[in-house]
């Protein structure tokens, strides 16, 4: 930061981020959570089939899960995660690649009243009953859209983060691990109460509403704030003039800005610096980035490779009959790794080792896939092929903390480094390019869990 630059007061800036975050993922964690709500409208395709036995069927499924699925809710999951990832990865993608052609005022807040829409849609139809398979399809295009427009505000809002110190995008990440905490928490609450799936996901989708309403209000609020202009805007030729802390910024703070990102500043032959170029390719800033960029894709290939496909089937040794075999998943699964990946996340915020030169970083990024084999060898149930060599509640416990601290701490870490490798003028599309690997290592890791959960 310069000795000219203005303060971020009462940290509004860092919590507009932090909202901006939570909501990037918070509608979306809802909708994985109200997943046995999709569910149960699929069931009643057994109800019209076979109703001499639609006693027997509501038991089994609603109840204790085992009756056999209908064919709808058997490949739900699947087509789900391809529906999600898909879009993901292709929206993310053109985003980093066109994003200098349509401003991140649009991209942004188009993407947050899309997802607006989509949501106050999905809870509208939580009270229209709907034939099983007209209900499974618009759900499949509901999950494309929202993870279309999810793409592009999450990409641009890592862009936009990439403009300012550091230490802001820490806050983007931190929100995300909270929307994870937050619907766990919310899942815990419903098995708890007992209310009915309908209500809970109502109550899921509003909520989402709600958080979606003031994401909007707080992002119209951002560029009024003199320390984001600062940042975000004294590169840009058009905001110049109206940039009062432009105008006050000396060539020396220029130079220093740009030797904190790593790059050496040209100077002509009597000592002005050269006006750097705005074109640069997506292909030279990730000759620049591409180790923060694999990284962050190999952190999250490995913990979506497990979670949930793996860890979410791990069974109680010591439960028995109890209330803690009701609890166990929930608690020490979903809840778990949400909260310590939140902590991991806003771990950053105080801590941000090793640096960003450091070979350690990727070290560590390198050494979570020993977390695969260890899951696997968990009491995972049912299993073909591997023994059980971690049976305890224990050792599960163990590993989901070391699990999901390292991958909030390390994506943290790469994501807050990748845009600060690069020149001032090209860290928004450093930022897009970060968001890609990310919705690649998802991608990636959507795919492995097939995989691994097969080899068990």
């Amino acid at each position: 930061m310069t000795r000219n630059s203005p303060q971020d007061r009462c940290k509004a800036v860092w919590l507009i981020f932090f909202i901006l975050g939570l909501g990037t993922l918070l509608p979306w964690n809802f909708f994985i959570t109200a997943g046995k709500y999709f569910n149960s409208r699929l069931k009643e395709e057994a109800y019209n089939n076979v109703s001499s036995i639609d006693h027997l069927t509501n038991v089994n499924v609603t109840e204790k899960g085992e009756a056999p699925p209908t064919y709808l809710q058997s490949i739900f999951n699947n087509v789900m995660t391809l529906c999600a990832m898909l879009p993901l990865l292709i929206f993310t993608c053109l985003n980093s690649c066109l994003h200098q052609r349509i401003p991140q005022q649009v991209r942004i807040l188009c993407s947050l009243v899309g997802i607006l829409l989509v949501f106050m849609i999905t809870a509208i139809l939580v009270k229209i009953s709907m034939e099983p398979f007209r209900f499974f399809v618009i759900t499949m295009v509901k999950i494309v859209f929202i993870n279309s427009f999810g793409a592009i505000l999450q990409s641009s809002l890592f862009g936009l983060a990439g403009l300012l110190p550091a230490s802001y995008t820490a806050p983007i990440m931190s929100g995300q691990g909270l929307a994870g905490t937050f619907a766990a928490l919310a899942m815990i609450c419903a098995i708890a109460s007992g209310s009915k799936l309908e209500d809970s996901a109502f109550g899921y989708f509003i909520t989402a509403c709600i958080v979606i309403l003031v994401a909007i209000g707080s992002y119209i609020v951002l560029p009024r704030l003199d320390f984001f202009r600062y940042y975000s805007m004294k590169d840009k030729t058009k905001y110049q003039t109206h940039d009062a802390y432009s105008e006050m910024e000396t060539k020396d703070d220029l130079i220093k800005k740009d030797d904190l990102n790593g790059v050496e500043q040209k100077h002509t032959v009597n000592g002005a610096s050269h006006a750097p170029s705005h074109n640069s390719s997506v292909l030279s800033i990730f000759k620049k980035i591409w180790v923060m960029a694999v990284s962050v894709c190999l952190v999250f290939t490995v913990t979506i490779g497990v979670f949930p496909s793996v860890t979410a089937d791990v069974k109680s040794t010591i439960a028995g009959e109890t209330l803690w075999e009701k609890y166990f998943i929930p608690v020490c699964c979903f809840l778990m790794f949400n909260a310590f990946d939140w902590a991991g996340r806003s771990l950053t915020a105080f801590c941000m080792w090793p640096g960003k030169e450091s070979r350690l970083l990727p070290f560590m990024v390198i050494a979570r896939v020993v977390f695969i084999p260890l899951f696997m060898l968990c009491n995972v149930q049912p299993r073909h092929n591997l023994p059980v060599f971690f049976g305890h509640d224990a050792w599960y416990i163990i590993f989901m903390i070391f699990f999901s601290i390292s991958n909030g701490y390390l994506a943290s870490l790469c994501m807050c480094f990748g845009p600060k490798k690069v020149l001032s003028h090209e860290a928004e599309t450093a930022g897009a390019v970060m968001a890609f690997f990310l919705s690649l290592g998802l991608a990636l890791g959507a795919g492995l869990s097939f995989l691994w959960r097969h080899v068990i």
